[in-house]
């Protein structure tokens, strides 16, 4: 029996136990493939696949990953400034020795489907492999994070300090945490405590140039 099968885009008429080169396969010196798109079967009744003959495979050996005869390239142009190029190719190719050609079941045989080195299966399958998660170590127990601590919140009755010149939320807030709520309590500092609040909070003479003690005691009445 012989069978006209296709790979790499080419066909080649094989028996059991012929050698031959075929372009690249993923695959391993030694290691077993199966070519599951055979066109044509002969031998005591002649079968045509349409296009492929089904449930019909040709098994095959890996002997070797070979590279093929050096061929050289050479481009020259004929210009003003002319240029030419050489260069050389050696394909890569594998040896196979065909062991087997199964009328029937190649679809349940179990063999490895033969994959060109460069075929987007080829591609998918080493992706495949590459995204599959390592193993993770057991996740070490969560230290407990101290709870955030909350904005001083205003009194109730508290004034409206964002009034005065300059002042808006943030500074508020400041003024809030630093105890102060009231225009009552601006318009009550001092000199000492106008430096003590200017050193405490950054203020850089705030309070003074935006006049706040003025502006409280306006809005205090």
């Amino acid at each position: 029996m012989f069978a006209v099968m296709k790979t790499g885009g080419k066909q080649y008429k094989v028996q059991s136990g012929d050698t031959l080169t075929v372009e690249k396969l993923a695959a391993d010196a030694g290691e077993k493939v199966q070519f599951n798109e055979v066109l044509m079967l002969g031998g005591d009744k002649v079968v045509v696949g349409a296009p492929f003959v089904e449930g019909a495979a040709v098994q095959a050996e890996v002997v070797d990953q070979i590279k093929g005869d050096k061929v050289i390239h050479f481009v020259r142009r004929r210009r003003k400034h002319s240029s030419k190029r050489t260069k050389g190719h050696r394909q890569q190719l594998t040896m196979l020795k065909i062991t087997e050609i199964l009328a029937s079941g190649g679809d349940k045989s179990g063999v490895k489907a033969a994959v060109g080195a460069g075929s987007v299966a080829a591609v998918a399958v080493a992706a495949t492999e590459a995204k599959k998660p390592a193993k993770k170590a057991a996740p070490k127990p969560e230290e407990k994070k101290a709870a955030p601590k909350k904005a001083a919140k205003p009194e109730a009755g508290a004034d409206d300090l964002k009034q005065l010149s300059g002042v808006g939320p943030a500074l508020e807030k400041k003024l809030h945490e630093a105890g102060v709520t009231t225009f009552a309590q601006i318009a009550a500092w001092s000199a000492d405590d106008i430096a003590a609040m200017d050193e405490k909070l950054s203020f850089k003479g705030r309070i003074e140039r935006e006049g706040w003690v003025e502006q409280a005691k306006k809005l205090a009445k």
